[in-house]
Order: structure tokens, then C-alpha cells, then sequence
């Protein structure tokens, strides 16, 4: 009796193997790599901020920048996520050299995009979504008595479109790829003009907080590069700009960067210990 018990789960076991194996790789749980890219960025910074000045200061601009992007679990054949986060830093000087003033920023951004196939460009694909950016940090002009520094804070919302194109130039495969992201609606921080943050310790709070929409806050953010694909790590160069200008309670704010681009960026696919290591399963990139 034990023996045919034995036997008859042997067969079932093996019956559910070559079920398995036979089963087509669209019905499976598909794999979901992470393309990770980790960026420095260094080239010009242009700012104004009348808070503290009227005077145009122009400079150096700098960037480090972490970017994570994968096909979401719901749909990873049409729909990807993307994280990113930077660090800004900005050196700048007045015209006459003889001042100078320091900015300092931290950005998130997370954004859910849609995918399309380009039939008629082998390797093209089309993403169009949405991004919320959530931002803060401060200007500092030293020769300022009273006003020496100016917080900035920012929360929004607004569309993201995004064009990849993979292709092989000789025997190295590359991926170009452009995106810019413009927010629609937000809210954002801004003292009145003359305005000590004294004040603001104090209890003054009214008019700080003020809505965000590309006629009082105004910010493109653009980002053209290409991937090297060198092996299982790739080079990524690139360009980007961002450009933001805002105008609240008299006080007009205009910050221009534009930064040469270069990292390495890494695919990795996490497999869980029930799941193991499945051949049959189809692999989705985000972008590659």
C-alpha cells in the first residue's frame, strides 16, 4: 500500500514538472530587472533671485544623481516606474567677481509612464505618464546682513514624456534616450519681499505657501543621453538642463543649469527563494 502511495506521488510530482515546463512563457510571472545609474554632473549654473539680490550670479553647477527605473508588477509589458533623486550643489559669482553665492538642493521624483511600441523604427519606444517632484534646500549670499539666505521648497505635479531608441552602432550596442518632465500644479514656498525669517520664527506664517502653475512657477527638466553597453556595466553620457523661473509676492526667482552627464549604469534581477530560477519565464526590461 506504501509503495503504490510512493509511486502514485512520484508520478504527480513528475506529472506537474512537464506541465510546467511545457507551459508557454506568456503565462508566466515575468522577470523584472532594475536598471540602476548612478550619474555626476558638472558644468554651468545661472542664477537670480531678487530676495537677496537683483544681480545675475553665474557659476559652476553641479549634480550627483541616482535614477532606478523597472516595469511595474501590474502590467510590466506597458507600464514602468521611475525613481529619481539628486543632489545640487551651485557656485556662483556676481558679475564684478567680487561676491559670491552658494546653493544647495535635494530633489525626489517619482514617475509611472506608459510604454508604446514603435512598429515602423526597430528599437524606438515611446513613454508618456506622470511625475510628482518633491524638492527643498536654500541660497546663500554671505555679504547679506539681514537677508543672507533663501529656502526654497517645492511640491508637484505634471507630465513626464520620454523616447528611447535601442540600437547597434558597429558592434557596440547604445541606447539613446531624451525625457523632460514640466510640473502643471503644486505649491511652493516664498517669504514677501523684505521679509526676515526672523519674522518668520516669530509667528509671521500668512503668504508663505503659494500655488504652483507654469505662470507663477515655471521649471523644465531635460535629459538627453546615451548608454554604452560595455558589457554587464554600461557608460551612460549625457547632457541635461533645467530650467526654473517662479515669481511670488514681488520676488522673481530665475535658476538655469547646464551639466555634462556621466555614470555607469547596472541591470540586476532580484529571484525570491520559493521562486528559484526559471527558464521559461520572459525577462522585461524598463528601457534596454
Amino acid at each position: 500500500m506504501i509503495q503504490r502511495l510512493l509511486l502514485s506521488a512520484l508520478v504527480g510530482i513528475a506529472a506537474a514538472f512537464s506541465t510546467r515546463a511545457a507551459e508557454p512563457a506568456d503565462t508566466l510571472r515575468p522577470y523584472r530587472p532594475v536598471t540602476s545609474a548612478y550619474t555626476l554632473g558638472l558644468g554651468t549654473s545661472h542664477i537670480c533671485d531678487t530676495y537677496l539680490t537683483p544681480l545675475h550670479y553665474t557659476g559652476i553647477g553641479a549634480e550627483m544623481r541616482y535614477e532606478r527605473l523597472s516595469a511595474m508588477a501590474f502590467d510590466p509589458d506597458r507600464w514602468i516606474m521611475q525613481l529619481d533623486a539628486r543632489l545640487i550643489l551651485d557656485a556662483t559669482e556676481n558679475p564684478a567677481r567680487n561676491a559670491s553665492m552658494s546653493g544647495l538642493e535635494m530633489r525626489l521624483s517619482w514617475s509611472m509612464m506608459r510604454r508604446f511600441h514603435i512598429a515602423s523604427v526597430p528599437g524606438l519606444r515611446l513613454f508618456c505618464g506622470g511625475c510628482t517632484d518633491l524638492g527643498g534646500g536654500a541660497l546663500l549670499l554671505a555679504r547679506n546682513g539681514n537677508n543672507p539666505a533663501q529656502a526654497r521648497a517645492a511640491w508637484t505635479l505634471g507630465p513626464t514624456v520620454m523616447g528611447v531608441w535601442n540600437h547597434r552602432f558597429s558592434r557596440l550596442p547604445v541606447t539613446l534616450r531624451y525625457q523632460a518632465r514640466m510640473p502643471l500644479i503644486g505649491a511652493f514656498f516664498s517669504p514677501d519681499y523684505g521679509e526676515l525669517y526672523y519674522e518668520i520664527y516669530l509667528g509671521n506664517h500668512r503668504g508663505l505657501a503659494h500655488v504652483a502653475w507654469p505662470g507663477s512657477y515655471f521649471r523644465l527638466d531635460n535629459l538627453l543621453s546615451a548608454d554604452l553597453h560595455l558589457g554587464n556595466t554600461s557608460l551612460r553620457i549625457g547632457y541635461a538642463a533645467d530650467i526654473l523661473s517662479s515669481k511670488a509676492n514681488n520676488i522673481v526667482t530665475r535658476h538655469v543649469t547646464h551639466l555634462f552627464v556621466i555614470g555607469v549604469t547596472t541591470e540586476s534581477i532580484t529571484i525570491g527563494r520559493s521562486r528559484g530560477i526559471d527558464p521559461h519565464a520572459r525577462i522585461i526590461s524598463a528601457i534596454y
